[in-house]
This record gives structure tokens, sequence and C-alpha cells, in this order.
């Protein structure tokens, strides 16, 4: 790594951890990134679920650039029509099932959430919000707030006082889901817990859960941030699990690797934004139309190649290839979204040292140090992922 880089990285730029990667960067493409002396990467992380169609896709390339020589931000959010925006808007809309067919752009996973829950507090008129433990929702106030203790106090013991009446209930919890009451303005829930390390939702829990919000008038929202554009086998997790929510929140994926959000709604619920107060949800670059540009382009690649149909196998493959191996205890997943559970956190901490000497990028979960992600573009080949498999156990061979 270029020592003077490296020096001013940990000097100028604002660190989330005492102890970064420190993996230099030169360029990315399909399911690889590279170090500036050639060194070559499997990336099983992603972006964190984010780069879906690939590192530099072609196709999103060509997006960006064509709408960059185009025109970039003109005015704040809400005002413009912007076709990159309204294109992908009608084509989201078109994707999900009946009625979620308004959608609101925002920059980020966090910003959806923050949208979702004021979206419901305001169609409710109610203030209590009903969150997940092991959930994770974002780092801004009100997503933070969401983030289910105690497994979440850690993050947020720092930062209180978040806001008031919000409780936590157990995910997959059936008797737990007498907690949601007529005080209840949202339930907000991941249809499949990511950072908990991949808990599946039980058999019957969603279907029960929106049972529920239905006989209270809560609304229900499903944080797809992580799941959403493919991840889980389906273009959405609900489709998958057969559930429709209220309002879903997507980021990560829906920017095609480039920053994009939204909360997305049955327009007559998203309506209630517009009104008392006029402008009381407003950014200045959400829906920006580079990241619309992109995110339509990598979508319409999902679709148009039918990546999303291969992900199921994909994701069984890796399963069939590692869950014998000795040292794997189980293996969680949905599609290509698979936690490999080691029941060793110093297992796990030497697993990531030797995934880097090995070339590969893995990462465990932020509630679930005993276990690393597997969570790869879901562009990857069979043939890249038998290698990768192949590197991965070469790895745990070595613990």
């Amino acid at each position: 790594m270029n020592t003077i880089l490296r020096k001013q990285f940990l000097a100028h730029v604002g660190q989330t951890s005492p102890s970064p990667m420190l993996v230099e960067v030169a360029r990315a493409e399909g399911s690889f990134f590279y170090t500036p002396d050639g060194k070559r990467y499997y990336d099983l992380v992603a972006g964190v679920s984010v780069s879906n169609v690939g590192h530099c896709n072609p196709d999103v390339v060509r997006a960006v650039q064509e709408q960059a020589a185009r025109y970039m931000h003109v005015m704040v959010y809400g005002e413009m029509v912007e076709s990159p925006q309204v294109t992908y808007a009608a084509r989201i809309a078109a994707a999900l099932p009946a009625p979620l067919d308004s959608v609101y752009f925002v920059n980020s996973g966090a910003e959806a959430v923050e949208g979702a829950l004021k979206l419901a507090k305001r169609v409710t008129g109610r203030t209590e919000l009903v969150s997940m433990r092991r959930a994770y929702h974002g780092s801004t106030h009100g997503a933070m707030s969401m983030m289910g203790t105690p497994e979440g106090e850690e993050w947020k013991a720092a930062f209180r006082p978040l806001l008031p009446d919000v409780r936590a209930i157990e995910f997959n919890d059936f008797e737990a889901l007498d907690r949601i009451t007529r005080r209840t303005a949202a339930v907000l829930v991941e249809p499949v817990q990511g950072e908990a390390g991949v808990r599946l939702p039980a058999a019957g829990w969603l279907e029960a859960l929106r049972e529920r919000c239905d006989r209270t008038g809560a609304l229900l929202v499903f944080d797809e941030i992580q799941t959403g554009l493919g991840r889980t086998g389906a273009l959405f997790a609900m489709q998958r699990y057969g559930v429709t929510p209220d309002i879903v929140c997507l980021a990560k994926a829906f920017g095609g690797g480039m920053p994009l959000g939204a909360f997305v709604a049955a327009k007559r619920t998203m309506d209630a934004l517009q009104t008392d107060p006029a402008l009381g949800h407003i950014t200045t670059f959400g829906g920006h139309p580079v990241c619309c540009a992109a995110g339509l382009a990598a979508f319409d690649y999902l679709t148009r190649n039918r990546v999303v149909e291969q992900v199921e196998a994909k994701g069984a493959l890796y399963e069939e290839l590692l869950a014998g191996h000795p040292q794997v205890r189980e293996i969680r997943r949905s599609g290509l979204l698979l936690a490999v559970e080691l029941g060793d956190a110093a297992k796990l901490y030497r697993m990531m040292e030797l995934f880097k000497e090995a070339g590969i990028l893995s990462d465990w979960f932020l509630y679930c140090d005993t276990a690393f992600r597997i969570s790869p573009p879901l562009t990857i080949s069979e043939e890249e992922v038998r290698d990768s498999a192949r590197i991965v156990a070469e790895c745990l061979d070595k613990l």
C-alpha cells in the first residue's frame, strides 16, 4: 500500500473503528477488486449487498456517464420532472405487489427508515414504534432508536436520549405480537434479519405479524435495504415470503452502486406527506438523477438477464460446498445471503486474517461475531462460486 496515502487515510478520513481493513483498492470488476500491486480479492460482501450487478457493470457505468453529461442536480427533490427518477419509480411500482405504487426517493437506507417512521406517525396519528431485537436499520437517531435492545445497546447507550415510545419484541416470537396495540403507529421488521446473522422468519410468523397489524391499525414496515433487488432469490423478499407490508424501505443495491434509497407505500398513504404541513419531509439530493440512472440501469440489467432466477441455485451451491466442513457448525441462508457459523468468535477473527491473506473479502455481522458473511454480487458465475468456496475451505482447514 502507498504509505503516504495510508497515513492520510488514518489522519484525515473519519474512522468508524480503531481497526479498519486498510486494503487499498485500485480497481474493481465483476466479482473482484484489485490492489495497486495487482492482488485480486474475491468480493464476498458486495459492499454489504450493494453491488448486486457486479463491480463496474458496463450498463451502469454507461448510464452514469450519459446522465452526468445531460444534467446532475438541478433542484431539491420533488419539484422538477426528471426522467431517470420518474422512469425508475414507475419500474419499481410495477415490480412491487399492490398497493405499493408511490416511491419517495432519499439518499440512504437510514433516511428511508426515517421517512417511513415519519409517514407512519403522520398517517396513524400514533406515537408508539415497535422494532425487533437484533435489528439493524441505520445510524441516524431515529433508525438507531429502532435497533432492538439489548443487542443494540452497545451502539445506542452513548447517544441517548433517542426516540421515545419505542419498544422491541423478539423476531419469530408469536406470543410477543400481542404487544402490538392500538397505540402502535408502525412495526419495523427485516423479513430476513441481516446483522443478526441471517435469521429467517419462522413459518407463518410474517403472516401472523401482518394479521396483527391489520387488527390494530398499525402500519407494517419492511426494511428490505439488504434483502431487496434479488438478494434472497426473489426481486423482493416480501415476494419470496408472500407478505406485503404497508411501507417498504429500499437502499443498498437500489442505487446500482450509487447512493440511493427510497420508502415506498400506496399513493393514498404517501399523499399524507403533502399537507399538514406541506414540506414536512424534504431532501435536497434524494432521487439524484445520476443515482437514479444508475439504479434504473442495474434494475433493468437484473430483470433483462434473469439474474434473480439464478440466485437460489448459486446460494445452494455455496451451502453444498461448505456445509460439510468440520469447522462449520451451521449455514443459515436466504438466496445469496449466507451466514457460515463457526460457533467461536476467536475462530471468526482468525478467519478474517486468513481471508485477507488468501484474497477473500468477507465480514462478520454486527450482532453475530461467530459467523462470517457470504453475499457476493448476484452476477457471480458458477465457476467463481466453486473457486471462491475452495479458497474459503482452504482457510477453514487452517483453523
